[in-house]
């Protein structure tokens, strides 16, 4: 499976040779910087086509949140993930990573036996979009959910209600950890082909990733 392409900015690309000895540490502010200087480009609606849907194409644009940032991971918003329709038929998932799973204001009240008659694999992560949440926790276990499900030849489907900070920290952590992406190139990856905007405390958790993992490949 091929990486997608990213762009440089300045003329510099961000992939490093990690025999080299670690130069600074990443810092939040580093990925911030990321964010800001990456374009979003226009893309189409996963599972559609213009040409063989038409109207349908439109129609589900307005009720459907979806964007491919990497082969066969996808982001979306909570209520994408309740359309086991589309998740199935459209997109042909097979596995869902709910990070934002729970019935209160601020999560999306779906679990295992929401998609048991689909056969979709689900994981659920409970935790609150703030900067304080220790969504660290989580960078391990969901990188093994989504390297599994695409191992086997299966679709991921991540989310949280908006498909913006919880559900893409967690797939950057997923690039960085199993695809061996530095933390720039894994934010980069995936603003490119969704706008996301982790909170500050989750980019300082990948900040401490990436000077993790780098010292651990060095």
């Amino acid at each position: 499976m091929e990486h997608y392409r990213y762009k440089c900015i300045g003329g510099v690309c961000p992939r490093r040779d990690f025999r080299r000895p670690l130069e600074k540490e990443t810092r939040a502010e580093d990925l911030i910087v990321v964010l800001h200087t990456t374009y979003t480009g226009l893309k189409g609606l996963p599972g559609y086509s213009v040409s063989a849907d038409g109207q349908e194409y439109y129609d589900a644009q307005r009720y459907i949140d979806c964007d491919e940032v990497y082969p066969g991971v996808f982001i979306g918003d909570g209520q994408t993930a309740c359309n086991k329709q589309y998740l199935c038929n459209r997109i042909h998932v097979t596995h869902v990573l709910n990070a934002a799973e729970g019935k209160s204001f601020g999560y999306v009240n779906t679990d295992a036996k929401y998609y048991a008659d689909t056969g979709i694999e689900y994981m659920g992560c409970h935790m609150i979009d703030a900067p304080s949440t220790n969504i660290s926790q989580y960078f391990y276990p969901a990188a093994d959910f989504i390297d599994n499900a695409l191992r086997k030849g299966g679709r991921v489907y991540v989310h949280c209600v908006q498909g913006v900070s919880r559900s893409a920290t967690l797939v950057v952590a997923y690039l960085m950890i199993k695809k061996g992406m530095l933390a720039s190139e894994a934010l980069r990856t995936v603003t490119l082909a969704r706008n996301i905007q982790p909170n500050s405390g989750f980019l300082r958790q990948l900040a401490d990733l990436d000077n993790s993992l780098r010292r651990s490949r060095s």
